[in-house]
């Protein structure tokens, strides 16, 4: 069984990649999942920006790694998983230790991504360009604790530019994982 993490910046196509490798039989895990959930149980709103406040409020007071340490414990012996929103340096080492772990990095311009996450329309996405600019610089910031995905596109095994159709990601998806078996 292969273990796929998914790192890149917002409106990278994460989303789209795990729903591919879903519709393949990969069982899916996602570290935000663990948030919202946390918010849930709190009464407080998953917006975009309390889930980063959350995250980083735990990652604080159980270490940087304590999402991918949690998740861990749900991942199937069995089959496939995939692991989604990776935003830690620490959230990578710690699922490094999983034998068949790949990191799947996914990236493109940032115009593009901006235009995704206009189409998408979830709460509490920028409405300009230059806002959506401002979120990442922020989500970048060099702290243990913070989220840091610029860290984690670097330490990705493989990175995929998505900047063509859902057929081309798909194809580079298939190439990816076939080149990063460890079996």
């Amino acid at each position: 069984p292969m273990v796929v993490g998914l790192t890149g910046p917002n409106a990278s196509g994460k989303g789209e990649v795990a729903n591919y490798l879903k519709s393949k039989g990969y069982i899916y895990h996602s570290l935000s999942d663990i948030l919202r959930e946390e918010c849930r149980n709190s009464g407080i709103d998953p917006s975009r920006e309390n889930l980063i406040k959350l995250g980083n409020k735990l990652r604080r007071k159980e270490g940087p790694s304590i999402l991918a340490r949690r998740v861990t414990e749900d991942l199937r012996e069995a089959g496939n998983n995939i692991v989604d929103s990776i935003r830690n340096p620490a959230e990578v080492s710690e699922l490094r230790r999983i034998k068949d772990f790949v990191l799947i990095g996914l990236d493109a311009p940032v115009e593009i991504r901006f235009k995704r996450s206009m189409r998408r329309k979830r709460p509490g996405d920028a409405h300009t360009l230059r806002e959506f600019i401002k979120g990442e610089e922020k989500e970048n910031k060099e702290d243990v604790e913070n989220q840091q995905l610029k860290k984690c596109l670097e330490l990705a095994d493989v990175v995929i530019i998505n900047d063509s159709t859902l057929t081309e990601l798909h194809k580079k998806i298939d190439g990816a994982i076939k080149t990063n078996k460890k079996a």
